[in-house]
């Protein structure tokens, strides 16, 4: 008989030269790119009028009074008398967002596609959200709102008019903070396949580092970082969704829940969705494959009397049941001897046998 492949018992993610290899992730990199491109010139078309921008820009700073969160210009003045500081605030802001997210994007591609696929489709969605609150509800930043904080980015570093033309820049989009929430994604999707404490630094060190950046650079307030890592929660939630509804309930469908199972350990996939993606050179042999009868490993004591009871009454029933049918010489030979039963002796005169 051939030797038959057997079926794996584990869903893992796909290998790096599946489907298409360099191809499949060049044609990846230009849909990416045409839909970064296609966001920054809707985000640029949708500057709104800018005294609503910065009456809004007024309403956040009342509603974050009313919360205790309005700590913008007191964290700024702390971090202005260091330029060090500043320096690494504006270095954030500008190289760990964009470099991150495509480096971060381009590595998913070539090594863990379900993961790449989540942080992708959630970008979509949640970038999508934010059009539509930049359009319907601008807002002007903390730098934009003449309060007295200084705009770190634009007056002491000339980095970010190359990663973001003005052109394309819309100034009033404030609300949310798609720099917290787009970061916050790039950390869930890595600290899902991070083999080491460097990986998973990385991604829980990152949307924090982002989150105080924002701040620090007067470009957000405290509670448009709060929204933009809601509405990327809110994308990567709707992705999980649709894929479930799409590909079963699975554990091993659902790249979020293998994102957060430890370093190195694997998912066990349903055994109904393994019998699904068996092919069928592989259910032809199962078929002919000869089954062995399943014998039980140890009996138990109580198994063990009920057995010998049942046998202890079989026996003498079976043992009359013969006797009726052949006669009395066959009842005597017991059914486990072969050999025959003794002939009775007939009784002699003067009473000797």
């Amino acid at each position: 008989m051939a030797p038959t492949t057997p079926r794996p018992s584990l869903q893992t993610t796909p290998r790096p030269g599946s489907r298409g290899g360099a191809p499949w992730v060049a044609a990846q990199f230009g849909l990416v790119g045409a839909a970064i491109l296609l966001y920054f010139g809707v985000r640029g078309m949708t500057q709104g009028d800018v005294d609503e921008a910065v009456a809004h820009g007024h309403d956040l700073l009342r509603f974050e009074s009313a919360l205790g969160l309005d700590v913008e210009e007191h964290l700024q003045d702390a971090v202005l008398a260091h330029d060090a500081l500043v320096t690494a605030a504006n270095w954030v802001y500008i190289w760990g967002h964009w470099p991150v997210i495509v480096a971060t994007l381009v590595w998913l591609a070539r090594r863990h596609r379900d993961h790449y696929r989540l942080l992708r489709d959630a970008m979509f969605v949640s970038g999508a959200i934010g059009l539509v609150v930049f359009a319907l509800y601008p807002v002007a930043p903390p730098r934009l709102l003449g309060i007295g904080m200084t705009d770190t980015v634009t007056e002491l570093s000339n980095s970010y008019r190359v990663l973001q033309p003005p052109s394309l820049v819309n100034r009033y989009a404030a609300l949310p903070s798609l720099h917290v929430g787009w970061n916050l994604l790039v950390g869930v999707t890595v600290a899902g396949v991070a083999r080491g404490r460097l990986g998973r630094a990385f991604a829980i060190g990152g949307p924090i580092a982002m989150t105080a950046a924002v701040v620090l650079t007067a470009n957000h307030y405290v509670v448009d970082a709060v929204a933009g890592a809601a509405v990327a929660l809110v994308g990567l939630g709707s992705v999980v969704l649709v894929r479930r509804g799409r590909l079963g309930t699975g554990v091993g469908s659902d790249p979020l829940r293998v994102a957060w199972q430890p370093s190195g350990s694997h998912v066990a996939a349903p055994a109904a969705a393994t019998t699904g993606t068996a092919s069928a050179g592989e259910r032809g042999a199962d078929a002919a494959r000869p089954r062995r009868p399943v014998r039980p490993r140890h009996a138990s004591a109580h198994d063990d009397r009920g057995a010998d009871s049942a046998g202890s009454t079989a026996r003498p029933a079976a043992a009359c049941a013969r006797a009726a049918a052949t006669g009395p010489s066959d009842a005597l030979s017991s059914p486990a001897d072969p050999r025959p039963a003794a002939p009775r002796r007939r009784a002699m005169p003067g009473g000797t046998a």
